[in-house]
């Protein structure tokens, strides 16, 4: 079942407004709703102009006109709150940061209607319901763990979808890759849908501007522990960039990743690297400007025990 959110907003635009677009003086009037959003009311044919519908967002105003806005906020999938542990990281009136642990999907699905992210975020704060997705900004994949950032209010959600889109959060992962790198680099490849296996991403022409920055962290035999810097935010970015440049990351059989034992390892060594079955992924470092305060903040989460252990087997 779809439950909605009526929006109603009224205002007098100020004369200073003269000569602006329509949908511009509406993000001034209500800083608190995107651009993209009140665009579409407008197309919609969710805006009054003087109790008169329009729908052409790049209409100039003279300045002085009434404007009534009556909207559907956004359909909201009814979700059961599920009270789900969560690793709170930092959490204030406008953002919760939390670190996801691995085998938590984040948004429910068909094949995951329930026991995500999602589910656990309405039992810690209800009025999360009241928001596009619960407040969740960015995804990261079923088994990747680390930070993620939520919103808590409409305003919060709002800025932090836009500091996303201009590339101002900053996202650092760790990843062990089998392979031994000798050095850093950049992928600036675009990815999309795989065109034969629609449950893979890939690199192709027609897919999307997408940016990796990488460079190595620790080296052993056989594989190599790199800190990745997104700058764009495609589905399984890392892992694709990371697999098209002949580097899969260890565990993730979906890109490439093939068992294979160094040369003279341990039986210990051995059993950690057959039972590790996610891929070795963690989003250590996440940095933003509080939507609210606009103080830049960062946020660090230590590896998660199976990959300390791994690491400590290579060694």
């Amino acid at each position: 079942m779809l439950t909605t959110d009526i929006i109603e907003l009224n205002t007098h635009l100020p004369e200073t407004y003269q000569g602006m677009r329509l949908d511009q003086a509406l993000a001034k009037c209500f800083p608190e709703h995107s651009r993209t959003r009140l665009a579409h009311w407008i197309k919609q044919g969710n805006v009054q102009v003087n109790s008169i519908c329009c729908a052409e967002p790049k209409m100039k105003v003279n300045g002085g006109e009434t404007i009534i806005v009556q909207a559907q906020l956004h359909p909201v999938q009814e979700s059961v709150a599920q009270n789900i542990p969560l690793n709170i990281i930092f959490e204030d009136e406008a953002i919760i940061v939390i670190n996801k642990p691995a085998g938590l999907v984040v948004h429910p699905a068909a094949g995951n209607p329930s026991g995500t992210l999602l589910n656990a975020l309405l039992h810690h704060a209800p009025a999360l319901s009241h928001l596009p997705r619960a407040g969740i900004i960015h995804r990261l994949d079923k088994d990747t763990t680390g930070l993620m950032v939520i919103a808590k209010t409409l305003t919060a959600h709002t800025v932090l979808v836009a500091a996303l889109q201009q590339r101002e959060i900053k996202r650092e992962y760790c990843a062990l890759v089998a392979g031994e790198m000798i050095s850093g680099s950049t992928v600036n490849m675009p990815i999309g849908r795989h065109l034969t296996q629609r449950i893979k991403m890939a690199v192709i022409a027609s897919g999307k501007p997408a940016i990796t920055h990488y460079r190595c962290h620790t080296r052993y035999q056989g594989f190599t522990l790199l800190d990745v810097q997104l700058e764009t935010g495609r589905t399984h970015q890392i892992r694709v960039h990371l697999s098209h440049s002949g580097f899969p990351i260890v565990g993730d059989a979906l890109y490439g990743w093939r068992l294979r034992f160094p040369a003279k390892a341990s039986i210990e060594t051995q059993q950690a690297l057959s039972a590790f079955k996610r891929q070795a992924l963690h989003a250590k470092r996440l940095s933003l400007h509080h939507p609210i305060s606009r103080e830049w903040l960062t946020w660090e989460a230590s590896l998660p025990e199976d990959m300390t252990n791994l690491l400590s087997c290579l060694r």
